[in-house]
């Protein structure tokens, strides 16, 4: 088996995938442990082999292989360059553009932005992180200041904290631990303290600026605030310092690699950046694996995407 965490470079990847049938001979291993191929159809079901790389199931009569029911399910690309996507995504701090990425790998814009969306589908599980000890809690807005638009392009009425223009995401960050973000109708109570009460444990100090949408959680955490409209960032133990950091990681990306992120993806981005996050620690080698072993779990069509039913 091709020892990835070895790996420290795109090039010393390309050398050790040289073929499309090394990189199946390598998602076999990483899938089917101890060389057991279990069906898609059917876990429980006998296996017998077909032809090359190819299987059939006993208890349903059909054939597999290993991409079937996977992110790789029915892929014209080549299993080589989903790797390199793969590895790009994960290395580049700031993620990678569709067109950068068409140009990298020689496929066209579409097929690069509809590759990408389905690597990110496979972060979600990344986002689902339960919080605990000192938890930090904050809101952004991706999409533009109006004060900075043309005068054709102004939105009425988008000051403050409206979501017209905008798109509203709730941060919560365990100090020196990680982040969950959700993206959000809007800042009230009613979309805050849902998420609040479900990602952060009621043993946790929780730290908010001075919003009233955390008015609610107030009674039932031991919650201290910062009043950031007074001038105040730091009282004590009371700041917001660790998730504002994190805004200015999404927002970096947001800016200067892809310039506009939809209301209706945006949470794909959202997963992809709070991967990269929660993953800090690890290597390259360590996250490419980490991914490439999350897609046997998920497959979207392009309808999925763009009709929302892998939502």
């Amino acid at each position: 088996m091709i020892n990835v965490k070895e790996f420290n470079s795109l090039m010393e990847l390309m050398e050790a995938f040289p073929t499309e049938e090394s990189c199946i001979k390598y998602l076999e291993s990483l899938y089917w442990k101890d060389g057991v191929v279990i069906s898609p159809y059917d876990r429980k079901s006998k296996v017998y082999i077909y032809s090359n790389n190819r299987y059939i199931c006993k208890n349903t009569g059909l054939t597999f292989n290993v991409k079937t029911g996977t992110i790789f399910h029915n892929t014209k690309l080549s299993l080589r360059k989903w790797f390199i996507a793969i590895w790009l995504i994960t290395s580049h701090k700031k993620g990678i553009s569709s067109l950068q990425l068409s140009r990298d790998i020689k496929v066209t814009q579409k097929t690069a932005w509809f590759l990408l969306h389905r690597i990110r589908f496979c972060l979600d599980a990344e986002n689902v992180n339960v919080l605990d000890k000192e938890v930090e809690a904050d809101e952004t807005f991706i999409g533009g200041k109006n004060k900075n638009r043309c005068g054709d392009k102004k939105v009425e009425g988008s000051q403050g904290r409206s979501c017209k223009d905008k798109t509203s995401v709730l941060g919560m960050i365990q100090r020196k631990g990680k982040v969950t973000a959700r993206v959000i109708e809007n800042t009230s109570q009613s979309e805050i303290t849902p998420l609040i009460k479900e990602y952060i444990l009621r043993s946790a100090t929780l730290y908010t600026d001075e919003w009233s949408g955390y008015n609610e959680v107030s009674k039932l955490y031991n919650h201290f605030r910062v009043n950031h409209s007074m001038g105040e960032y730091v009282n004590g133990d009371a700041y917001t310092n660790t998730i504002e950091g994190f805004w200015t990681l999404l927002k970096r990306g947001y800016v200067g690699i892809y310039h506009s992120m939809s209301r209706k993806y945006l949470h794909r981005y959202v997963d992809e950046f709070v991967f990269r996050y929660n993953t800090r620690k690890m290597s390259e080698s360590d996250r490419f694996i980490d991914i490439l072993g999350r897609t046997c779990a998920y497959r979207m069509t392009y309808n999925d995407l763009k009709y929302g039913v892998a939502a």
